[in-house]
């Protein structure tokens, strides 16, 4: 429990920034455009029970980036010498760091769930599944964003947070089929996390319980192990 006052600290150094809270906001209004451009679509990959999970799980690229920009700029700085005198383990710093960003997450899947409502989203048990399935891929997120921030500085951050962000658009399945054009490009998509996320996800909201397995384990295995490696890489940083 030593991690509640640093996790507090972050709390407030999350929300102090305004641009925080305009990317909570921003997946409503692709959320609306995306609405509109189903009317013109021939194919149902931008209908509301579709378009929902994958843009909920496309917004929490926004966490990574906060995550890693918030630990990048405490080791550019000397915050973090002077806490390192404290007794918080590496373990412990993570949590701190990660804790706080859960509320985000939270506020971004329910602003996002109220807005599918009003475009047409039925509300029902799912949903609730969904959510629990969603809180746990936020993990992953938060888990990159630490990752990204024990190793590199906060500019660097913003810098990789661009390819992050186009790896996620291309190989997430969000915005087109990966059927469309298989082959390596589908393989190696499947090979990240990103896809099954926006799989587990779609399959929480549509009730096929049998799909949800096998991409959740896949999003839990991958959390685990970035979780693993931003400490041990945290520790190291502590040592040196």
């Amino acid at each position: 429990m030593r991690y509640f006052a640093f996790a507090s600290r972050n709390r407030k150094e999350i929300f102090r920034d305004p641009l925080n809270l305009l990317f909570v906001g921003l997946p409503v209004v692709m959320m609306w455009l995306f609405s509109i451009m189903q009317k013109n679509m021939p194919f149902d990959l931008y209908n509301i029970e579709k378009l929902t999970p994958g843009i909920i799980v496309f917004s929490f690229s926004f966490i990574t980036l906060f995550s890693g920009m918030l630990i990048g700029r405490d080791r550019s700085s000397s915050f973090l010498m002077r806490i390192f005198a404290s007794p918080m383990s590496a373990s412990d710093y993570i949590v701190g760091y990660a804790f706080p960003l859960l509320p985000v997450a939270t506020l971004q899947i329910i602003v996002c769930f109220i807005t599918a409502f009003f475009f047409g989203l039925s509300f029902n048990a799912n949903v609730l599944l969904t959510i629990v399935v969603l809180i746990i891929i936020a993990m992953l997120y938060i888990g990159l964003g630490l990752l990204l921030g024990t190793y590199f500085t906060d500019k660097q951050v913003g810098g990789i947070f661009a390819i992050f962000v186009n790896i996620t658009i291309w190989l997430s399945g969000t915005w087109f089929a990966l059927d469309m054009i298989g082959g390596v490009f589908k393989t190696i998509a499947y090979a990240l996390p990103f896809a099954h996320a926006v799989d587990a996800t779609r399959a929480a909201l549509a009730g096929e319980y049998g799909d949800l397995v096998l991409p959740l384990l896949c999003v839990i295995g991958y959390t685990v192990v970035i979780f693993v490696i931003a400490v041990t890489g945290f520790k190291k940083k502590m040592k040196s």
